[in-house]
């Protein structure tokens, strides 16, 4: 088995009911989840990660998406 390293997370009470509706629809752990989402978004893209981490100004997100979505299909 693959070696772990355990990490705690504060979230707010509205993040940990959501987390736990998440984790119960899926059938999983916490831990599991949140062990998967973290490794997608370190797999992402840097265009991808810094959308979902907020990094971009509200006024364009909009068409920060449709350029990211744009690169990823190469274009199209």
């Amino acid at each position: 088995m693959a070696s772990r390293i355990i990490v705690r997370i504060e979230l707010t009470p509205p993040a940990k009911k959501a987390l736990e509706g998440l984790t119960e629809k899926a059938g999983m752990t916490q831990v599991a989840m949140l062990s998967r989402l973290v490794e997608w978004l370190a797999h992402q893209p840097n265009a991808v990660q810094a959308s979902v981490l907020g990094q971009y100004s509200s006024e364009t997100q909009g068409d920060t998406a449709k350029l990211i979505v744009k690169q990823m299909g190469g274009g199209k």
